[in-house]
């Protein structure tokens, strides 16, 4: 069985790889708009 540190380890290694997941995401939807390009060429 794994000593309680090593367990600790483990449970903030995965916390912090979701944590990594959740973010990338909220910052791709938060950066600049889609927005059209050359609208006035024809």
């Amino acid at each position: 069985m794994p000593s309680l540190s090593k367990k600790t380890e483990l449970k903030r290694k995965r916390k912090k790889a979701s944590q990594n997941q959740k973010r990338k995401k909220a910052m791709s939807k938060a950066s600049t708009p889609a927005f059209p390009v050359h609208v006035d060429k024809e």
